[in-house]
């Protein structure tokens, strides 16, 4: 049975969307197809598939049955023509670049990106001759004017890893697209459920699906979606660099994603309540959530962000690291970890989590002060989170 999901809300495309091609004998979940290869009777249906001239399947470092149904569903809660999957978020991340990017070609970019991703800018991309100008994520105008100097790629995240900052996707998207340049933005801190970069004008949209999407910290995987044309350059690059996905992590991140919404409303719910109960503790210096109106781009999110600000945040104690670790070691429902979207709380040092990559100089010049904590709204009953905040901030 086909469906059409043009009509169909958010809850209802995470629960059934791109499964009806991969049921198999009326099971009503996907299989997990752990093949390999995969046998053709007729030579001639077997060179049509290898070809691209027909729908099938070939080798599994390709294509598979499991990842085609991940793929569709993320395609269409983003509102894609196409999608292809990897093993990781940064696999994701760095086939999009690499597959699309030349050496000698310009990519804008911000300097509060998530820690894997900023050291491909730093580090990396430089040695392949790629330039790369890293922007004051707060100023607008600065990211505008060098995109004005011409580039191949703006790469944007938001909200960011993990200070929390907005950039306006639509403004960017149409500085970019004046110059030519393809928009890429990071959409796992938001997830579709509360942005659609597509919509606000970004060509492609990447996930590092381990988080909120499979949001159960059990599986590690990456997607983009977006136009067919660019998805297919860089599914090339994927298919023969070999980042593909494994079935069974496929498998995973669709049984996550049936609950997508429900885990999203509720870890928006849940971070807004502990952002404002925290904005009001003397222990705390500052809170990063683009629901507080105290936030400088709270009313960008509330334009771009409708279905909510997200179940991540992240503040600044009153003190030094110290005060970070007496806190973090006092938590009780908290998982003290390098991950974040997950059904249970999560949180860390941005030295131990997203930045760990990066020098403490570096992470100073980026805004990203030693006492800043990073906390992951898992879905526990938020008066226990509270509660569990409270006495672990206590003298």
């Amino acid at each position: 049975m086909k469906r059409n999901f043009s009509e169909a809300g958010m809850g209802t495309k995470s629960l059934w969307a791109g499964e009806d091609d991969s049921l198999a004998k009326g099971a009503t979940q996907v299989p997990i197809v752990q093949s390999i290869a995969f046998t053709y009777d007729d030579v001639d249906d077997w060179l049509d598939v290898a070809l691209g001239k027909k729908e099938g399947y070939i080798y599994s470092r390709t294509t598979n049955p499991t990842f085609a149904a991940f793929e569709e569903k993320v395609r269409i809660l983003e509102g894609a023509e196409a999608a292809t999957s990897f093993a990781s978020g940064m696999g994701a991340i760095s086939n999009t670049i690499f597959g699309l990017v030349l050496p000698g070609e310009r990519i804008v970019t911000i300097k509060d990106t998530y820690g894997g991703t900023n050291q491909l800018f730093r580090e990396f991309l430089p040695k392949l001759k790629m330039d790369v100008a890293l922007c004051d994520t707060s100023n607008g105008d600065q990211i505008e004017r060098e995109i004005r100097a011409g580039c191949k790629m703006v790469y944007l995240e938001t909200p960011t890893n993990p200070t929390l900052k907005v950039v306006d996707i639509k403004r960017m998207a149409e500085a970019a697209h004046k110059v030519g340049a393809i928009v890429v933005t990071d959409n796992t801190f938001a997830t579709p459920v509360n942005q659609k970069p597509i919509e606000l004008g970004s060509d492609l949209v990447v996930h590092s699906a381990s988080k909120f999407l499979g949001g159960h910290g059990d599986v590690l995987g990456g997607i983009v979606c977006g136009p067919k044309d660019l998805v297919k350059k860089i599914f090339h690059y994927r298919e023969i660099t070999g980042a593909a996905l494994d079935p069974f992590a496929a498998y995973l991140l669709i049984r996550g994603m049936k609950t997508l919404q429900l885990r999203v409303e509720r870890q928006n719910a849940s971070a807004m309540r502990i952002a404002r109960h925290l904005e009001g503790k003397s222990e705390v210096a500052t809170v990063n959530y683009p629901g507080l109106e105290s936030h400088p781009q709270h009313e960008i999110a509330k334009r771009q962000m409708p279905g909510g600000y997200g179940g991540v945040m992240s503040f600044a104690l009153k003190g030094d690291f110290q005060n970070v670790k007496r806190f973090l070691n006092r938590l009780k429902f908290a998982h003290r970890a390098a991950n974040l979207g997950s059904v249970e709380t999560t949180v860390g040092s941005p030295a131990t989590t997203s930045h760990v990559e990066v020098s403490p100089k570096d992470r100073a010049a980026m805004g990203i002060p030693d006492a800043l904590v990073r906390y992951s709204t898992g879905i526990e009953d938020v008066d226990d989170l509270i509660a569990d905040i409270d006495q672990a901030l206590a003298p």
